[in-house]
């Protein structure tokens, strides 16, 4: 998936709406059919015309034999039958395009947000983003079916109304005429105003959103400390601004039709007079002004098209500052796929900072691990020690220095071999609303049942998945929250199992759990961490006393390394937080 890699371009509403017409070019053939079934909507509405100018003559000419009168008026029905045919099938294959366009558009988006680095999604809410792939795309399918309608038939119908007009009397038509050009002014004031309230509107729901989620995710955090008025009122002021913004939309565009409306009696008016001023008989006149009331929907369609894409357009700059946002790290021209074994990872002279501007979070890490070996991280919070283990995947890439696996930069590596090589248990188990089979093949395409079942023995989990009624079969709802979080943390465990990577990342992967679960996640972890290369974020000392090396982390940098016995001889940091936890630990037991 190819993306620039520059900042999002600020577009105008035409790019933007060119850009979402472009959508469609796949899906031509269809809109041709549509246009032709578009003409023929158009041809047979002024067919209608030209036989009710006929019939109404003859009707009142006693001359006209009434024979002749039901012939004419008997061509009224497969006229109004070929319409209503022209209409229906115009308007499913102009919608289908329209509709499917923007279907491309949302995949496109979510495509484009997975790929996304986490620092673009760290400055931004991620209720936020849900709306704009969600909630903004669907106001844009609206939008562009419609635009895409009515730029199909109404033009077609608006130049045969035009043309009956013009055959009927040249002189009447241009008076009629002259004025309709008029129209587009309220649409061009009032245009802007949309767009500028429709963005304020979009903004407003993506922070609705953030509240809504913040709350659904938080429940039992809102519950417990009886926040429940608190963030009904934060929903409910968050709505209401929804609600301006909306209007405000409202009142712009209701302002335009009265406007047009007035516009187009002033037309009918000055024709009327004409008429009468010309001599013009009663049926052509009726006619002509049933032509002309007829051409007023096109015309204060095609008028108000401009705010509807003025309103769509300020959706589709959110959409596609997602889709133009630079994705966070790239397969490098030349870049090779990384293939087991891994014999080191080494870290020369590291430094990284989130923003340019910013103070750097690591600076001038240089440590080496050989295959098979266990390094500790250990730190306060805020030291740099997730940041750290977050460079191996790439989930960012250095700022200075680099990051090598057997012997060659990780940048030169194609992003998905690299990833392929690494398996991650972090301490909050992200786990999908599936079933826990699913859960646990996730990121190992084809997996068969045994491998599963095999997995999940060594993660110390398949008894309790056996004891459930449905087996591994059961849906676990949303983040996994029908399990316990050492049950999660195994099925997570699990997971990784059956990936099987060369290279593991354990991020506090005990931290939060109660004592018998942390003995059997550990139990789980330790087979898991067998024959691998293993970066362990530790919070519990005591669950890395084991490891190869570990390294101290104070402020970005490394400030004490060596095994857990060298470490607690030397009386530094990492003694400090071991004693520290002994303390708390005794104390813990002794209440």
């Amino acid at each position: 998936m190819k993306r620039h890699s520059g900042s999002a371009t600020v577009l105008s509403s035409g790019r933007i709406y060119r850009r979402l017409i472009l959508l469609s070019r796949p899906y031509w053939t269809r809109l041709l059919v549509g246009t032709l079934f578009g003409v023929l909507f158009a041809g047979s509405t002024t067919g209608l015309l030209v036989a009710l100018k006929s019939t109404l003559g003859s009707v009142f000419d006693p001359e006209v034999p009434l024979t002749a009168t039901v012939l004419v008026a008997a061509a009224l029905v497969p006229l109004a039958m070929l319409r209503g045919l022209g209409y229906y099938f115009s308007v499913y294959f102009v919608n289908w395009v329209g509709n499917r366009a923007v279907m491309d558009l949302r995949n496109r988006a979510f495509e484009c947000l997975v790929h996304l680095s986490p620092a673009y999604l760290m400055r931004r809410k991620s209720g936020d983003i849900i709306s704009r792939v969600a909630s903004d795309t669907t106001l844009i399918e609206s939008a562009v079916s419609t635009v895409l309608g009515d730029l199909v038939r109404q033009p077609l119908a608006a130049a045969g109304m035009v043309g009956f007009l013009v055959w009927l009397d040249l002189r009447l038509a241009l008076i009629s005429l002259l004025l309709f050009p008029v129209c587009l002014i309220p649409v061009l004031l009032f245009g802007r105003r949309v767009k500028r309230f429709a963005r304020e509107g979009r903004e407003q729901m993506g922070e609705l959103v953030a509240v809504l989620q913040e709350a659904v995710l938080g429940l039992r955090v809102v519950q417990a400390f009886n926040m429940e008025p608190y963030e009904v009122g934060r929903f409910q002021r968050r709505s209401r601004q929804v609600f301006s913004r909306v209007m405000r939309v409202v009142r712009a565009r209701a302002a335009v039709e009265p406007l047009i409306v007035t516009i187009s009696v002033i037309g009918l008016s000055a024709a009327l007079v004409y008429s009468r001023w010309a001599g013009m008989s009663a049926e052509e006149f009726f006619a002509f002004a049933l032509a002309l009331v007829g051409l007023y929907e096109p015309v204060k369609k095609l008028s108000t098209l401009h705010l509807v894409i003025q309103r769509s357009t300020a959706a589709a700059a959110r959409v596609f500052e997602i889709v133009d946002a630079p994705v966070g790290v790239a397969d490098r021209p030349g870049a090779v796929d990384l293939v087991p074994p891994v014999e080191t990872i080494r870290y020369r002279n590291v430094e990284f900072r989130y923003e340019p501007e910013e103070e750097a979070v690591l600076k001038g890490i240089d440590l080496e691990v050989r295959s098979g070996q266990c390094l500790a991280i250990v730190g306060s919070s805020g030291s740099g020690k997730t940041t750290l283990v977050n460079l191996l995947p790439r989930f960012f890439d250095v700022t200075e220095g680099r990051i090598e696996i057997n012997g060659r930069d990780v940048r030169e590596y194609t992003v998905r071999s690299l990833r392929d090589c690494i398996g991650i248990v972090t301490q909050e188990t992200v786990l999908f609303n599936d079933t826990i089979a699913n859960n646990i093949a996730y990121g190992k395409t084809g997996a068969t049942q045994q491998e599963i079942i095999e997995a999940a023995l060594r993660a110390h989990a398949h008894e309790f998945v056996s004891r459930l009624p449905q087996g591994y079969d059961t849906v676990i709802g949303d983040r996994g929250v029908r399990l316990s979080g050492g049950e999660a943390q195994r099925i997570a465990i699990a997971r990784a199992i059956l990936k099987n990577p060369p290279i593991l990342i354990l991020d506090e992967a005990t931290s939060a759990l109660d004592s018998e679960s942390e003995r059997l996640v550990q139990q789980a972890l330790e087979e898991l961490m067998a024959k691998r290369t293993v970066f362990a974020i530790a919070h519990r000392l005591s669950t890395v006393a084991h490891a190869d090396r570990i390294v101290v982390l104070d402020g970005g940098r490394i400030v004490e390394r060596g095994t857990h016995d060298e470490l607690l001889r030397r009386g530094g940091m990492y003694r400090y937080f071991y004693e520290l936890q002994f303390q708390r630990d005794t104390g813990d037991r002794n209440n």
